[in-house]
Order: C-alpha cells, then structure tokens, then sequence
C-alpha cells in the first residue's frame, strides 16, 4: 500500500466492503460512525485506465468515468484523507499508472494481497512477500485469511495472519472476522489480538450494519438505513446498489411487508417510498435540478461571453441515418477544400465540464463555423461544424434527401426529352439494362468523388 498523506494505519479501524459494497453512500455513512479508514470496491487496473477523471460540480464529487459514461469511482472531498482505493493489478505498469490517475484524490491505494476470487488468482494476485522486499515502496500489507479454494463462508485462518504479522516488518491489516470473530465493537480489538495485525478491516459485519464502528454500541437498524438512504440520493447511487446494500441490512427481515416493497422497488425513489422517505426524494432531487439549471446558465452566460463574435453558427447536428453508408459532411467539405485549392479544415473541439458533451469550431478558408447543439462525442461534433460550413457555402453534405432529389430532378428531365422525341415520332424503346445504367449513372453527376 502506497499513502501520499501522513496516515498512521497502525492501531486503525478500517473498512473495506468488497465488489458492489464500498460505494461512496456506504463509505460517509462509516466514518459517520465511527471508521478511521474507509476503501472503496476492489477496481480492476485496466477497467480504471479506461476512465477520465471528471468535476461533478452538481454533485461536488470527483468522478472517474468510463467510456460509456458509466461511473466507475466517485469519491468527495470530505474522505479523501481518509479513503483507501482498492485495486485489482497484476501488472507493476498498469498499477502505477492508475495510481498516478487517482492519488490527488485518496489517501492510499492498495492493490490485490490475496483475495481468493478466481479473477484475481488466474491473474496472479496475492503474493506477500513482494511487500516485504519492497518495503520502502510499500506501507503494509492486507491480507485476507483463506486460502485459494476457500471463501468468506469458510473459518477464519487467524493462526496465518499470526504467522504473516510476526514475519514481515511491514505493519499487516488483517480482515475476515466478520463471520467468527465480530459481532460488536468490542470484537474489533478481539480480533486484532488474535490475529497480531497492525489493524482491522472490516467487511460483512460493516455491511450488515455499519454502526458497528460506535463505541457506545448499535444504532437502530431503521435509523441507519435511513442515514444510508439519504447519502444514496445525495450522491446518486445507482438504484441497484441502493437496494443490494439495504437487502444486506435488512437480512432476516426481508420477508417482512417493508423487505417485500424493497425487493420490488425498480428506481431510487421507490426505495425511498418503500422506507416512508418520498418526500425526502423529491426535495433533493428538486434542489440538484435547480442546481444543475442554474450551472447550465452560468456555463451558457460563459460561453456566450468568450464567443468568437466572427463564427458563423447555426443549430444543427449529425445524424448518420441521414446519410449514405461511409459518407459524411466531413468527407464533403474536405473534398471541396481540395477541389476550391483551400487548406484541408482545421477542426478545435472543446469537452464541457459540465455535462461532458462537446463542441467543435471548423476554420475553413480563414472563416470559422459550428453548430450552437453540444454534442456526446467529438466526432458528432466535428460533423455537425462541417454540416454548418458546407450548408453556409451552398455546397452539397452528401445527405440521403440530397442524392434523392437529384435523381428525380434527373428522371424528370429525362421523362420530357421523352415526350418531345415521342411528338417528333422517335422510337422511345430502350432495352431495360439501358434504364438501369441511365438510373446508376446519373445518381452519381455532380457528386464530389470521395477520398480514399
């Protein structure tokens, strides 16, 4: 494990709920009881790679987001001194460069010790002797006490741990205990003895009921799903996720007329209604709203400010069922370009921060040009500028309606030659692969031959 802020983990509690568990929602609500050091889900390295490290300045988190714009990490300032990424790595490269990605953002990272899911043994994962060897780089070590065949529902092997603890100089965070061992706080330090380590991670028992971490004993179950609830609307955590975790407190009451309405509930606020917490829904979900038009109009007033007063703009995008398969206004106005002797476009693409949609300027022939419409890709945006300029020149964007008309402006030019050769006595009869040569020939006339 590798820290960039003055953490002591020695002595520390910590919690680690695994895959689908250590969201942010869950992560506030630990600390609110108690938890020195929380991690997030186990994040496999190439997963994150993928991710752009993106301002939600709607819900104030820092958010790490996947191609698909899909959330994969989200995090605030109110943990980041105290928060520990967890990663899944195999590859020293791979793991680095992740870590690089994510260190403004968390107090530590640590990377697969031994978990013995299959994903993580086929890729090599848990091997403790490397922290031992590298003990300038690394700050200690989490070890997870069952062996390669076993799972979570096996005993805990604390006699291992023992034997890794007194082994290594690296302090050891040991976790596992949730099943034997903790059943109250007072079990937490039970288990750290018998184990040797340095520290407690925590798991399933956090999971079941995260005030596990208060010294003064549990909180009633109906108060923290609701304090759990209110930090899953307000940071919008995914509805599945929400009502997986609830599931897990709820457990032996999941048959009853609340744990029913749960089980059914499809959205976020169905879960709120399910717990009696509509209301509560509503109101923030009004308040983001508010926020999220008010930014929009802040970030509009913004771009109207900065605008090139010299762009020519209009509201238009790119639609690729508009036109024919591997044709685009791009292609279009780069041919024009070379056929008119000009320098090919030049395209400036802006992402705004916002709501991560794009723009793009075309500077053609020293006049610039865009569509006023944000677009989700730069691709899309750097269509619908050209669309812009070949529309403002007068100039052909190879569309379908485009191609169409010529064609019939074609057959009825043809259909009266037809008429005037049929009043001077002319024989009209053409053999019918003559039609259709005359049909494939004149829907190409005048089109710009396309770039290979």
């Amino acid at each position: 494990m590798t820290v960039n802020t003055p953490l002591c983990f020695r002595g520390k509690k910590i919690l680690a709920p695994m895959v689908r568990v250590g969201t942010l929602p869950m992560r506030l609500l630990a600390l609110d009881y108690g938890a020195d050091i929380v991690y997030c889900e186990e994040l496999i390295d190439i997963k994150m790679l993928q991710c752009k490290r993106v301002i939600n300045e709607v819900l104030e988190t820092v958010d790490f987001v996947a191609p698909n714009d899909r959330v994969v990490f989200r995090t605030c300032e109110r943990e980041r001194e105290r928060v520990v990424f967890q990663m899944g790595s195999a590859d020293a490269e791979r793991a680095l460069a992740v870590a690089k990605l994510v260190e403004s953002d968390v107090a530590g990272i640590d990377i697969n010790m031994g978990c013995p899911k299959e994903y993580s043994t086929k890729a090599s994962g848990g091997y403790c002797e490397s922290g031992e060897e590298n003990r300038e780089n690394w700050h200690c070590c989490h070890c997870s006490p069952w062996k390669k065949e076993e799972r979570p529902q096996h005993p805990v092997h604390c006699d291992v741990i023992k034997a890794i603890s007194e082994a290594v100089s690296i302090p050891v965070i040991a976790n596992g205990g949730s099943h034997d061992f903790i059943k109250e706080y007072a079990d937490i330090e039970t288990f750290q003895k018998a184990t040797a380590a340095s520290s407690v991670m925590i798991a399933r028992a956090a999971m079941w009921n995260p005030s596990v971490f208060r010294k003064e004993g549990f909180c009633p179950l109906k108060d923290v799903m609701q304090d759990y609830i209110k930090y899953a609307v307000r940071y919008e955590n995914h509805y599945t996720n929400t009502k997986y975790c609830l599931c897990q407190m709820l457990r032996e009451q999941l048959e009853t007329t609340q744990g029913k309405k749960l089980h059914a509930a499809q959205s976020t606020q169905e879960i709120c209604e399910a717990f009696e917490m509509g209301d509560f829904y509503e109101e923030t979900t009004a308040i983001f709203e508010a926020k999220k038009t008010s930014l929009e109009t802040k970030t509009q007033d913004e771009d109207d400010q900065m605008e090139d007063p010299d762009v020519i703009k209009m509201a238009v995008r790119f639609d690729k069922r508009e036109y024919p398969p591997q044709i685009t206004p791009k292609m279009y106005l780069l041919e024009w370009c070379r056929k008119e002797k000009h320098p090919q476009p030049v395209y400036e693409t802006v992402q705004r921060p916002l709501d991560r949609l794009f723009c793009s300027v075309v500077t053609v022939a020293e006049q610039k040009y865009r569509s006023t419409l944000w677009d989700k890709s730069k691709k899309l945006a750097e269509q619908a500028a050209a669309i812009v300029c070949l529309r403002t020149l007068g100039v052909q964007e190879g569309n379908l309606c485009e191609a169409e008309n010529h064609l019939m402006n074609k057959r009825k030019r043809g259909d009266q030659e037809r008429l005037v050769s049929k009043d001077h006595g002319e024989d009209l009869a053409e053999p019918s692969h003559k039609k259709a040569n005359f049909i494939e020939e004149t829907s190409n006339v005048n089109e710009p031959k396309m770039p290979r």
